[in-house]
């Protein structure tokens, strides 16, 4: 085998790579995290995917959401739009969307706890 060519070719290999673009976001602007224990928020979605983790938090989200995710007790959030996902785990949680069809999925009742995701007239 001559060392030169393999050199070569591993070299094109690795130089095609470092060239192509990385892949794209799911997201618009990145997710945004709400954090913590009794916070009020309204935010604005912008397109991004909306988690929200802690105890007792209300969280309105304008504008629409990539997807909202919950983990948790006791808490609520109500967005305008929800254009791919719900992902709820814990209990006692609370996601009311106005409008879009996502995918919603229940961890916490897969485990026998109560959690509420519906859409409601806006």
């Amino acid at each position: 085998m001559n060392w030169t060519t393999a050199a070569g070719s591993l070299a094109t290999c690795v130089i095609a790579i470092a060239a192509a673009p990385p892949p794209a976001a799911h997201a618009k602007n990145g997710d945004t995290h709400v954090i913590g224990q009794g916070i009020e928020e309204t935010l604005d979605c912008n397109d991004a995917t909306l988690l929200v983790s802690g105890t007792g938090n209300n969280v309105t989200a304008l504008g629409n959401c990539y997807a909202v995710t919950v983990m948790g007790s006791g808490n609520t959030v109500v967005a305008d739009s929800v254009s791919h996902d719900i992902t709820v785990y814990g209990y006692d949680q609370t996601v009311f969307y106005h409008s879009g069809q996502p995918f919603i999925w229940d961890r916490g009742r897969e485990l026998g706890m109560t959690n509420r995701l519906q859409q409601v007239p806006g």
